[in-house]
């Protein structure tokens, strides 16, 4: 089996571990005994459920940590089957390459190191880490990020898909779990008592009359709601959750505080309304010049690849936020993330995997 075959083979066993956010520790498990079978260092997971190994540098450099998210959207209950179809070189899987290709990454990136007798001058720091999606706020590579600081010469972090795109700048996200509350009551006798389910309505019809700019893009989301109790009772109770992101933090902020404000003109003696802060995702970035982007840039170019830098949502922000040099890089191209028809193209994975070789290489000297 050649090394691009294997690598795929690898991500398809990871994508059978089901791995919702918080819910991650089976597949932690098997990255641990995948790294113990390759006799890395310094194996470990911590008490968030990342997992670090380390293959020792031949010097005295500064190490690199390439880091690749564990979790996934999909609930444990979700239908896992994969669908490979060699004569479109596609493999089509719940979460394949988000991230499960990512994952498979790391050891392919040793097993190219040791295939080609590569001797790095630092420390390789491997890392699967835990919370990237939805509710987890980046909380795995916060403790990452913690962990080793700004020793690291860099943080790369990979994702499955989006071979091509360099995000070197981290989006901004707020994230809000709005809750109205009233006294409630039965739908015909006490029609006229406030319903927690009407009273929230109202409030998304205010949210979309905030003006939004384009130049910051700026965005609002109503991903989920929830509440009541039947049909034919008026809601006591209901809930909604609110992303809101920007590529400019001080647009960001203006847009909080409209939201916040909305919410406590609602609030009132017969409606509560309550906003809670349920994720925080800090933007920052390091600018297009930056070695780091330049090398990513060549990496790509040299793969015969257009590069494309880029500014979004991922494990990155958190070194970013900090002022510390990250980049987020894909290893192939596929689509439908998020969906039960996600599905990564097989052919472009030596690319990627050359690309991610020459940002690890190079960034040493």
């Amino acid at each position: 089996m050649n090394l691009i075959e294997r690598i795929l083979e690898l991500a398809i066993q990871i994508q059978q571990i089901p791995a919702p956010t918080f819910q991650e520790e089976q597949r932690a498990a098997f990255l641990r005994d995948l790294f113990i079978q390759e006799s890395l260092s310094d194996i470990e997971i911590d008490t968030l459920g990342n997992v670090y190994a380390r293959l020792p540098g031949e010097g005295e450099g500064r190490p690199i940590v390439v880091s690749a998210h564990t979790d996934t959207v999909f609930p444990l209950e979700t239908d896992l089957s994969v669908q490979r179809q060699r004569e479109a070189d596609r493999i089509i899987a719940p979460g394949i390459g988000d991230n499960s290709l990512g994952l498979a990454g790391l050891l392919g990136l040793l097993w190219v190191l040791r295939e080609r007798e590569t001797n790095l001058p630092g420390d390789l720091w491997l890392v699967a880490n835990v919370g990237e999606e939805g509710l987890g706020d980046l909380c795995g590579m916060r403790a990452v990020v913690d962990r080793f600081g700004d020793n690291p010469l860099a943080y790369i972090v990979l994702e499955g898909m989006a071979l091509g795109q360099i995000y070197h700048r981290g989006l901004g996200v707020q994230r809000y779990r709005i809750t109205a509350q009233t006294q409630g009551g039965h739908s015909w006798a006490d029609y006229g008592v406030p319903s927690a389910i009407h009273e929230l309505a109202a409030l998304v019809t205010n949210l979309n009359e905030i003006p939004l700019p384009k130049d910051p893009r700026t965005t609002l989301n109503v991903g989920m709601i929830s509440g009541g109790t039947s049909i034919n009772t008026i809601a006591p109770q209901a809930s909604l959750e609110l992303d809101l992101r920007s590529e400019d933090p001080e647009a960001l902020q203006t847009l909080v505080q409209s939201v916040e404000a909305l919410v406590e003109e609602a609030d009132g003696a017969e409606v509560q309304m309550q906003a809670e802060v349920i994720g925080q995702r800090p933007a920052g970035e390091i600018p297009g010049d930056h070695p780091l982007v330049k090398l990513a840039e060549s990496a790509l170019i040299e793969q015969g690849i257009q590069p494309h830098l880029s500014i979004g949502s991922t494990d990155a922000n958190i070194p970013l936020s900090r002022g510390l040099p990250a980049v987020t890089v894909g290893l192939t191209t596929g689509k439908g993330a998020h969906t039960i028809q996600e599905y990564i193209e097989t052919g472009p994975l030596a690319q990627g995997l050359e690309q991610l070789l020459m940002l690890v290489e190079k960034f040493y000297l």
